[in-house]
């Protein structure tokens, strides 16, 4: 049987009058030493500054408890507490980072006028200084919607220094499937030929076999501009830059200019021995280019035929491409070779040979004068860039198939390529950073045709599948989100002839 416990009576007087008396009885812990509990007087300043400091200081022994709870440190006012959040002058040995980190903190937390860095006070901070200080701490704050930027510890003070805070960009949605297709009869697969382009007009000419059809966009009205007969084939189609002419570039080397507007033949124009497989307008100066390794300039308003030929190439003349304000002028061959000419030579002025395979894709951009982007076929499979004003080569991006054609967007400084052998892709790439914005397929064959809306927010591609898919690849000029006339009309599959 157990002894019953003796208990101590308790005396009057409590046993802890203070930790430094030495008449003081605690019983402590063999691990813990009376030293340990000494306590040290904290002024508010000194607390709040070892609260700051103490990831960049050596941390104490003892472990500190602390009875306050803040939800949100953005909405409290210290001065209730007669807090002077001035910024002591750091301890000796401390290093520069840990000083420059303290100022940011203080900043941050207590605002530019805590002793930290220091902004010049705008119109809109005075009147918040000069505004009464609001008397509730423990502030609820009402949800609203934010930027990401807005989740930064320093909120939205632009008088932190070092801190950006710029919104981060949302990347803009491209759709992944055309919002519509028109089956398109007897469309050649051949990578040469160029038998797609839009009119200012909103009107899509598409070269089917020996026929030119027109597509309105605005109405989807399908109309048959001319028929070349049974010994002749369509090889290029292009519209003049104003008005309703196209020129139509046929397998026997004729060029001819059609009056969309009445579907009549205004003239017939001969000089090349071979097919003409590339068009190019600038003003009322037409360029063609053949399979014979010439290109023709000829002016509609003289009699003669042509009025100079570009001699260079060394095989078939596959890209045209008029500059913007219509004095170069870039074409692509078979011999993997691209030049620039002027108006006043019929020598190339530039030759760049860095391809390796036909250069058909070439495009100029219209936000940098002198900016020319080219691509090349199955052996090269890049997308090079040239500054044509200081002969100079930019950059090359290898897109990993036979590049087709290339066009640039009018509203945003960004491109679209379509692609052959293998992956028969279209790909968007904003500039000059190249990366990619959106990867569309679709087509089955090698996607040949490429041509763009008049108000630049949509494409049209044709391929070998004998099919056209229409695209919302670009944003408008006002509106990202705007969706274009033609892509919100026009839905649904239909055929071109």
């Amino acid at each position: 049987m157990e002894e019953p416990t003796t208990v101590a009576p308790l005396s009057n007087q409590s046993p802890i009058r203070g930790l430094n008396s030495s008449s003081s009885q605690i019983n402590l812990p063999s691990t813990m030493t009376r030293t340990s509990l000494a306590l040290e007087t904290l002024t508010p300043s000194r607390q709040i500054d070892r609260m700051i400091n103490s990831n960049h200081s050596q941390s104490p022994s003892r472990t500190i408890y602390s009875d306050r709870f803040i939800p949100s440190r953005s909405g409290s006012n210290f001065a209730l507490f007669d807090i002077s959040p001035s910024a002591n002058s750091p301890s000796e040995g401390r290093e520069d980072q840990s000083s420059a980190y303290t100022t940011l903190l203080r900043t941050a937390l207590f605002g530019p006028d805590s002793g930290g860095a220091v902004a010049p006070a705008t119109p809109e901070k005075r009147s918040l200084l000069m505004s009464p200080p609001s008397r509730n701490i423990f502030r609820y704050k009402t949800e609203t919607r934010q930027s990401m930027h807005s989740l930064s510890p320093f909120g939205f003070d632009d008088a932190v220094p070092g801190v950006n805070h710029s919104p981060v960009k949302t990347p803009r949605k491209v759709p992944r499937s055309p919002y519509k297709v028109l089956d398109a009869p007897a469309l050649q697969d051949d990578f040469y030929l160029n038998l797609v382009d839009w009119s200012p007009n909103n009107v899509l000419a598409v070269g089917l076999g020996n026929c030119v059809y027109l597509w309105n966009a605005c109405s989807s009205k399908v109309t048959k501009l001319c028929d070349l007969g049974m010994d002749d084939s369509v090889c290029s189609v292009g519209w003049a830059q104003r008005g309703t002419h196209l020129a139509v570039g046929t397998s026997k080397g004729k060029v001819q200019i059609w009056d969309a507007s009445r579907c009549r033949k205004v003239r017939n124009m001969e000089g090349h021995r071979l097919r003409v497989g590339a068009l190019a307008w600038s003003s009322t100066m037409l360029s063609s280019g053949s399979r014979d390794k010439s290109i023709l300039l000829r002016d509609i308003r003289a009699q003669e035929d042509f009025v100079s030929k570009l001699s260079g190439h060394k095989s078939e003349v596959c890209g045209l491409k008029w500059s913007y304000d219509n004095r170069e002028l870039a074409s692509g061959g078979n011999d993997n070779r691209l030049f620039v000419w002027n108006q006043h030579s019929t020598q190339p002025v530039l030759k760049y040979c860095e391809h390796t395979a036909a250069v058909k894709a070439i495009a100029w951009s219209p936000h940098l004068h002198g900016l020319l982007a080219s691509g090349g076929g199955t052996a090269d499979r890049c997308i090079r860039f040239w500054n044509t004003t200081t002969n100079s080569h930019l950059s090359c991006m290898d897109t990993g198939s036979q590049v087709c054609n290339l066009v640039w967007s009018k509203n945003v400084n960004e491109l679209v390529s379509t692609h052959g052998y293998s992956q028969n892709q279209i790909i968007v790439w904003r500039y000059p950073t190249m990366s990619k914005l959106a990867t569309l397929t679709g087509h089955s064959y090698r996607v040949l045709y490429l041509a763009i809306s008049p108000d630049g927010q949509t494409i049209v591609t044709g391929a070998g599948d004998e099919t056209l898919r229409f695209w919302n690849v670009f944003p408008s000029p006002k509106s990202q989100n705007t969706e274009s006339e033609i892509g919100a009309s026009s839905l649904g599959r239909t055929v071109i002839r």
